[in-house]
């Protein structure tokens, strides 16, 4: 297959949902779950809405999934200095900011981060720096992953008829679905940089 500059990880991959959902969608969300957020929960969601994927066994893999992404990034902290250096240098930002939390916040820190967008690999990947118990972190991330996809999905299932009439709405209106999404991300990606400079602030002042 030929990737070209145009070439979008999402669009495939819903294209390949798209496709095989009924029977393969649980491989494929399991591996979706692993690399992505929550996009494929929503899918996956709608899906079970239609009837065509089990609720409860979706939501067990989509949960497992999500651990062993996680799971994943906190053992490259642990065990692959080369990349977190890079890591540091790129983004030395996000893992003081990261850190600081872990100190602050301690293990709830594990359920919060797979809400805080452009936190969702470096968080794990800086509690795998530290010392921090490798079996700890393992039990609070299958809580947190399953806990995560059943509020994603449970949402997706619920709604799935409310938000399908969105979706109709928005593709025939799409100017005003972007200016919603795009007002929507500019204050997230707000909240959380204001975040970012309050605890960053903070720690300066107690200094």
């Amino acid at each position: 297959m030929l990737i070209t500059k145009d070439f979008s990880f999402e669009e495939f991959i819903i294209g390949i949902w798209n496709e095989h959902v009924e029977k393969w969608g649980y491989v494929i969300l399991f591996f979706w779950s692993i690399l992505e957020g929550e996009l494929g929960l929503i899918f996956a969601g709608f899906a079970a809405h239609d009837g065509k994927l089990n609720l409860a066994l979706t939501i067990f893999v989509a949960g497992i999934g999500g651990f062993v992404g996680d799971q994943i990034y906190f053992y490259i902290g642990r065990y692959n200095k080369k990349l977190i250096q890079k890591k540091l240098h790129t983004q030395r930002r996000k893992f003081a900011v990261a850190h600081l939390l872990l100190q602050r916040f301690g293990w709830p820190i594990i359920f919060i981060q797979r809400y805080m967008y452009g936190f969702r690999t470096i968080i794990p990947m800086s509690i795998g720096i530290t010392r921090y118990s490798a079996k700890k972190f393992a039990f609070i991330n299958l809580i947190s992953a399953w806990v995560w996809a059943t509020i994603t999905i449970l949402l997706a299932w619920y709604f799935g008829a409310l938000i399908e009439e969105f979706l109709a709405w928005a593709k025939h209106h799409w100017y005003y679905a972007a200016i919603l999404i795009v007002a929507l991300l500019s204050v997230l990606l707000f909240s959380f940089k204001q975040m970012e400079k309050a605890i960053l602030k903070h720690k300066k002042e107690q200094q």
